[in-house]
């Protein structure tokens, strides 16, 4: 081979490397809470789907991370998820308050005590034809792509600093924080008065007695701290708790089929990864917040058959309000579907 043509050779390889290297996207992944994989699921998430979707996609699409709200508050970053584009490409992880403004049916799929263990959450989010009727129209009303419900903590537990919740007759008169409205109905429907607060808002808001309660799982009461301005906690697995991996549509929409899809596997390997952890994870954390000196509380079968009686028709009335009946009775025959064939798990 004469000098000349090696010489070809090698400026055609750069000018390749060239043109895959501009090719490459840079997606700014937005997700609450800190960067730290032992005590925020969802960067345990993050941190995995990233890393998959990059060596799946072999390096053209990469990720910027952005922890702790750094690029707004939960419906701030929705609004630039739908209007930002290739200029600007985003994902995030939102949670219901980001999410329903623009999709309030999805408040249908958090109906209390609607799962009876986790296997049942898992096959509704990951085959129901709720879940699938649910992507259609976030495509069609936001120009999103919602891939997958990520699992981000063990079911919802209530904790306030006032006394022992061991029945719905237990919450009169107290003030607790709802993440969202949903939540303020379920509040209401015991007896309760409820009002939003943001997350980063909320650790100050129990310390000041603005609110007394609130409702999470026990990774995010670690996480904010809550256990420092909390006593009692109540473990009524109330809802099961997720947040939701977008995509702007354009950017999505952008990649080749093959790097969709490795996407698209990314997401569905790092959440089964990330479920596995979460469930192993959730006694221990637990016990760390008897010991950190929560009392925590376990309701009997009675007790969550009150819980469930006043709480589950409370939220589907407000729900009424929000979405279309068609959209409640979907969710929950398909989430009794997914509690009768997970029975035997």
């Amino acid at each position: 081979m004469s000098n000349r043509i090696w010489k070809v050779g090698i400026s055609v390889f750069a000018l390749c490397a060239v043109c895959l290297a501009a090719d490459a996207a840079t997606v700014k992944m937005s997700f609450t809470g800190p960067a730290d994989a032992k005590n925020n699921a969802l960067y345990y998430f993050v941190e995995r789907f990233t890393k998959y979707a990059e060596e799946g996609t072999g390096g053209r699409v990469k990720f910027e991370l952005y922890p702790d709200s750094q690029l707004g508050s939960e419906q701030e970053r929705m609004e630039l998820l739908m209007k930002s584009g290739l200029d600007q490409p985003v994902a995030d992880l939102a949670s219901f308050a980001g999410l329903a403004p623009v999709l309030p049916e999805i408040y249908a799929s958090s109906v209390p005590f609607m799962f009876d263990r986790y296997e049942a959450a898992h096959l509704f989010f990951d085959e129901s034809e709720y879940w699938k009727k649910l992507q259609e129209l976030f495509r069609e009303r936001a120009g999103g792509v919602l891939l997958d419900a990520v699992e981000e903590g063990g079911f919802l537990a209530f904790t306030n600093s006032k006394r022992e919740l061991k029945s719905p007759a237990d919450f009169k008169g107290l003030k607790f924080r709802g993440m969202d409205e949903g939540q303020l109905a379920i509040f209401q429907s015991f007896g309760a008065s409820g009002t939003p607060i943001p997350w980063g808002e909320l650790y100050l808001a129990l310390k000041s007695g603005v609110v007394e309660g609130q409702m999470n799982p026990a990774m995010y009461i670690i996480i904010g701290s809550l256990f420092e301005v909390q006593k009692y906690m109540t473990l009524a697995n109330i809802q099961y708790s997720d947040q939701f991996l977008v995509f702007n549509g354009s950017l999505f929409d952008s990649f080749s089929p093959e790097d969709r899809q490795a996407i698209r596997a990314a997401a569905r390997k790092a959440n089964n990864e990330t479920r596995v952890w979460i469930e192993r994870e959730d006694l221990n954390q637990i016990e760390y917040l008897k010991q950190q000196g929560m009392q925590v509380y376990s309701p009997t079968l009675e007790e969550m058959d009150q819980f469930r009686t006043l709480g589950q028709p409370g939220y589907i009335e407000w729900l009424k309000s929000r979405v279309s009946q068609d959209w409640i009775d979907l969710a929950l025959k398909e989430a009794a579907a997914a509690n009768k064939k997970t029975a035997s798990k």
